[in-house]
């Protein structure tokens, strides 16, 4: 536990317009724990983040892609007649000069905290999926035409041949002996194999082209402005060289899920055709100004695609003794897999 005084001391390392006063928890994140900066002379406030290391092993080049990916934004924004400190995220560099500070192993990062905006945890209308959906598109439009190269700071991340591999081998081992009192559940990631890996198969081949892409969609990850417009897109730590389809993708299995990702009543569970529609229009306002006659096919795919490793991906773990994802209860990856499964399900019968 880092006290309040050591926090203190570590937003002292970094380059800021001010001197460091209040050190204050911001929010419950999953990965990295966040804080926010207030200062004694300035109303300027800054995000101070502990970077996961079990998760994230290059926080230099991950932070590397985070600046090149940045300074590009604010570009494009600043010649478009924006403004590149609101609508783009700013890495503060420590004193010494990287964007980082190191301390007993653990990492520290800070960003210019943007004020006067409005965040949501769910996209409950199809206004605001359409609205996300347009933030999504216009994030890599703008990176369209990035081409430096980035970091892989997430190797193997939504390849499905890597997952089937891991799949196999946790089938084959069976530690928790479960296999067999979930073999609807493996047939069911058994009869689609073949047409993921079909799917793979053309981004391996080059068909389907690499872009700057975001990774983890979610609204969360987005400040609106007050008039509901899409500001900033935050948590950059995932950006990687990928299919913009992930995103899309993943978008869908986020915005138009009309129950939980966890939830235990699958009859809460579908896709909203609606949200769909509505991200769908969204997305394609800014994205349809880059994106290849290939690409515009498979956006649906990209739906069952991402939904589909998700269900691998919490079975496989409830299998192998729940070990990467936390868990509340015994049940708790077997839960997730059976109503991601429900909105693939769902994905599948209105879009196929």
């Amino acid at each position: 536990m880092t006290t309040g005084a050591q926090l203190l001391d570590i937003a002292r390392c970094f380059q800021l317009e001010g001197t460091p006063m209040q050190v204050d928890n911001l929010g419950d994140g999953f990965i990295n724990d966040t804080y926010i900066i207030r200062l004694s002379d300035s109303s300027v406030k800054y995000i101070l983040q502990r970077k996961n290391t079990n998760i994230f092993k290059d926080i230099p080049g991950m932070m590397n892609n985070i600046q090149a990916i940045t300074v590009h934004l604010k570009k494009k924004i600043a010649a478009a007649g924006g403004d590149p400190m609101r609508e783009a995220l700013t890495v503060v560099p420590a004193k010494d000069g990287r964007l980082f500070y190191e301390h007993e192993g653990e990492y520290w990062c800070v960003t210019v905290f943007i004020d006067n905006s409005v965040s949501y945890d769910k996209a409950d209308t199809p206004l605001l999926a359409e609205r996300g959906g347009r933030g999504i598109g216009r994030f890599q439009a703008m990176l369209s035409d990035f081409d430096q190269p980035l970091t892989d700071t997430l190797p193997g991340f939504h390849n499905i041949r890597f997952r089937y591999g891991q799949w196999d081998d946790t089938l084959a081992r069976d530690p928790e002996h479960r296999a067999a009192s979930v073999r609807g559940l493996i047939d069911e990631i058994e009869s689609r194999r073949s047409e993921m890996l079909d799917f793979y198969r053309l981004i391996e081949t080059g068909r389907i082209p690499l872009r700057v892409t975001h990774n983890d969609t979610k609204i969360a990850n987005m400040l609106f402005d007050h008039d509901g417009n899409v500001l900033c897109v935050l948590d950059l730590d995932t950006v990687l060289k990928a299919p913009c389809l992930y995103d899309f993708g993943d978008s869908i299995r986020s915005y138009t899920n009309t129950g939980a990702e966890d939830d235990p009543n699958t009859d809460n569970v579908s896709m909203s055709r609606g949200m769909y529609d509505a991200f769908l229009r969204g997305y394609l306002s800014e994205a349809g100004s880059f994106l290849t006659d290939i690409e515009r096919q498979y956006l649906p795919f990209s739906a069952r695609y991402i939904t589909y490793e998700q269900v691998l991906r919490f079975l496989m773990d409830y299998i192998d003794g729940d070990k990467y994802y936390k868990v509340k209860y015994p049940e708790h990856n077997l839960v997730r897999t059976r109503a991601q499964l429900k909105l693939l399900q769902s994905i599948e019968r209105q879009l196929f």
